[in-house]
């Protein structure tokens, strides 16, 4: 379709559905889940494993053909974790593995099918053993991962770095940089001193930014009627 049909009501009602089901499903997943989470197409979330925790204002958009996975997996050589924080942001189909242990800072930001792993889950030599090959993966606060980066073991990211798009990450990348490539390297410096925005300002009033959001939707979808939205899901035409 090129434009949504969607009466505004049912939009509105498709939100609160989405908001019941995340608190009645998804957040007993997680061990700990910060404050309203928005999370689109909650049925194509993949929570798996213990020691998983997600921040506040967590903004989740996963699909029907795209889902999203977060799994940490039981380990005989101790406790996995995965640890995200505030503001952050989760496109479709990214998945994040642990082993061991993948700490995500505040205010990042994942763009589709980002894959992030701490492990290489077999040995070269023995692999019909899993795990024995993991180290902790660090991203720092308001690191930005561009579409299908990939994020290998014993990573750090520095505070602000961005990767670019396809990129994949096989050592430390340092603050306040620019890394794309295979393997990913520094191809441009991000000025620290300068005003930077992150996420967490959207959500500085949070009343306000979701009172906006629904204002918005109101407007596009102000000429939807539910007649012409049962229309075009028994006939639809060119122009819909």
């Amino acid at each position: 379709m090129r434009r949504s049909s969607t009466p505004h009501a049912l939009h509105r009602l498709s939100k609160k559905i989405n908001r019941w089901y995340v608190q009645r499903y998804i957040a007993p997943q997680f061990d700990s889940l910060g404050s309203l989470p928005d999370v689109v197409n909650p049925r194509s979330v993949v929570i798996f494993g213990d020691n998983i925790h997600l921040g506040k204002h967590a903004h989740i958009i996963a699909a029907p053909d795209n889902i999203i996975r977060i799994t940490s997996w039981p380990s005989r050589l101790g406790e996995t974790e995965i640890r995200i924080g505030n503001y952050c942001l989760i496109s479709p189909g990214v998945r994040i593995s642990a082993a061991k242990s993948v700490q995500i800072g505040d205010n990042c930001m994942f763009a589709a099918n980002v894959y992030i792993s701490d492990s290489d889950w077999h040995g070269i030599y023995n692999r019909i053993r899993p795990f024995r090959s993991e180290k902790p993966v660090v991203l720092e606060n308001n690191v930005w991962l561009g579409e299908r980066v990939i994020v290998n073991k014993g990573v750090r990211i520095g505070e602000n770095s961005v990767i670019g798009a396809g990129s994949i990450v096989t050592k430390d990348i340092p603050a306040n940089v620019i890394a794309a490539g295979n393997p990913a390297r520094v191809i441009k410096n991000i000025n620290p001193k300068r005003r930077m925005l992150k996420r967490e300002v959207l959500f500085q009033d949070s009343e306000h930014y979701y009172e906006i959001q629904d204002e918005l939707a109101k407007m596009a979808l102000a000429n939807n009627s539910w007649r012409n939205w049962l229309r075009v899901l028994l006939k639809p035409n060119k122009q819909d």
